[in-house]
């Protein structure tokens, strides 16, 4: 492997999926609203969270501090948990099923760096968690693949 060299890093073809005002729109409307502590209020982060391009089923139970990157790239079933502290960073889709729930502090990443290519650009990859999936507290769900 060559030396890395992070200068050279470059984000190609990575499309994030929305124009830049909604991505700062929502950056704003994620940490005052969404994602803040002071708001136990779960109907305000569905209504949100919708608004933003989230596909949503009935009965999501979202916890304070959960992390979403770009809603828009969400599909979420029917009965689904998502507990404190969770992230969902998805630079590529996640589909999570029904009846899943997605412990305290979990990491759903869907991108990488290619460690072997000195300019470490993006690997993505789409995560999909089948219908009654358990993440459980502080597991790390990696790009690619279906999960069940």
């Amino acid at each position: 492997m060559d030396k890395v060299n992070l200068g050279a890093f470059s984000t190609g073809n990575f499309d994030k999926g929305a124009g830049e005002l909604k991505i700062i729109t929502w950056y704003f409307i994620n940490a005052l609203l969404v994602r803040a502590s002071w708001n136990p209020f779960m109907s305000i982060k569905i209504i949100l969270l919708r608004a933003f391009g989230a596909k949503i089923g009935r009965g999501l139970v979202i916890k304070n501090n959960v992390t979403i990157k770009f809603p828009w790239k969400l599909t979420i079933g029917n009965n689904v948990w998502l507990g404190e502290q969770c992230w969902i960073d998805n630079l590529d889709y996640v589909t999570i099923g029904s009846n899943v729930c997605i412990s305290q502090g979990a990491l759903l990443l869907t991108g990488n760096h290619d460690y072997t290519n000195s300019s470490m650009p993006y690997r993505n990859a789409p995560i999909t968690l089948e219908d009654g999936v358990w993440v459980g507290a502080r597991v790390v769900v990696c790009p690619g693949g279906n999960h069940a």
